[in-house]
């Protein structure tokens, strides 16, 4: 009797669904966090902070593996064609799941429908920023010169499908204004050729402008907060210039392919929040500017909804395009 017992039980557990059993062993091998971006942006030192930490509280290598091109998108359609199993991730961002599948044709994925949305890792701020000696060095003279000119204004961005080259756009519609968006290869040979006065004007976000701003070689004309924005609390916020509901950030999370397994997600989204709250880890984001905002899969996921319908509407009604 005891050994056909012993049989029936041994029977029962190899009857356990393969994801039941998955699931009760995850992580049982490293895990891939893709960075959309080139090393050395604020998405990649987001991303460094996490894959470092997670590392040490799940058991489990957490490999930052950098993956640029196409607005963002190149390495979101490849993890969101990824297996759902919480072993390959995507460092979400405001460019890849917020603007890029509108301002970009041929998009693969969507951003919501495609993707299990973990946590909301970092936000940062926007800053209009201009060279010392360029002709505006206010919002007030910013809107009068460009107003002015049927040419419009130029002003440098760090890449299609960003919040900083939509928001300079958005500017441009609410003035009234004709923007017109030089594309770089990223904030630093922007900023270089903003500091050299090559380009005037640049709509950037704050971590990588704030050393410039501090030192006297750029000047902030506004923040695109809803507030004064703690590091440059002399700085008036867009509203503050005549152009309310004006505010615009660069945002930073974790996601993965559709169909991660709940108990899988919840962790994630538990191990990350408990990052954020890390003395060492606040320490390095004030340095960068950045917060640290608490939400849940759920919340995630309609804040980027929130976004893709925002920035759509600014898309469509801009005629923005990055082809």
């Amino acid at each position: 009797m005891t050994v056909i017992k012993r049989r029936t039980l041994l029977a029962g557990a190899t009857m356990l669904p393969l994801p039941a059993l998955a699931q009760a062993a995850w992580p049982a091998r490293p895990i891939r966090l893709v960075v959309p971006f080139a090393p050395g942006g604020t998405t990649d030192i987001v991303a460094r902070i996490l894959a470092a930490n997670l590392q040490e509280r799940l058991g489990q290598p957490v490999v930052s593996e950098n993956r640029p091109g196409a607005g963002a998108t190149l390495a979101s359609a490849q993890v969101a064609q990824a297996a759902p199993d919480g072993y390959t991730l995507v460092v979400s961002n405001s460019a890849s799941h917020g603007i890029s599948p509108t301002l970009f044709r041929n998009v693969r994925y969507d951003s919501m429908a495609d993707f299990t949305h973990i946590a909301l890792a970092a936000t940062t701020s926007t800053a209009i920023v201009v060279n010392p000696r360029y002709e505006a060095q206010s919002m007030a003279d910013l809107i009068r010169i460009g107003r002015m000119r049927p040419d419009g204004l130029d002003f440098a961005i760090s890449g299609h499908g960003t919040t900083t080259h939509l928001l300079g756009m958005r500017i441009g519609l609410a003035t009234g204004i004709r923007m017109n968006p030089i594309l770089y290869r990223g904030a630093g040979p922007a900023l270089i050729d903003v500091i050299a006065g090559t380009v005037g004007l640049f709509v950037d976000g704050l971590p990588s402008s704030i050393g410039h701003l501090r030192d006297g070689t750029l000047r902030a004309i506004a923040v695109a907060d809803a507030q004064r924005n703690r590091h440059l609390p002399n700085i008036p916020t867009l509203a503050e210039a005549g152009l309310p509901g004006m505010t615009s950030y660069s945002w930073f999370g974790v996601s993965g392919p559709k169909g991660m397994a709940p108990a899988v997600v919840e962790r994630l989204n538990t191990e990350i929040r408990a990052i954020l709250q890390l003395p060492a880890v606040r320490q390095r984001y004030n340095e960068l500017t950045a917060d640290a905002p608490d939400m849940t899969p759920a919340q995630y996921a309609a804040f980027i909804e929130e976004e893709v319908r925002v920035w759509g509407e600014v898309v469509r009604a801009t005629g923005a395009t990055a082809d």
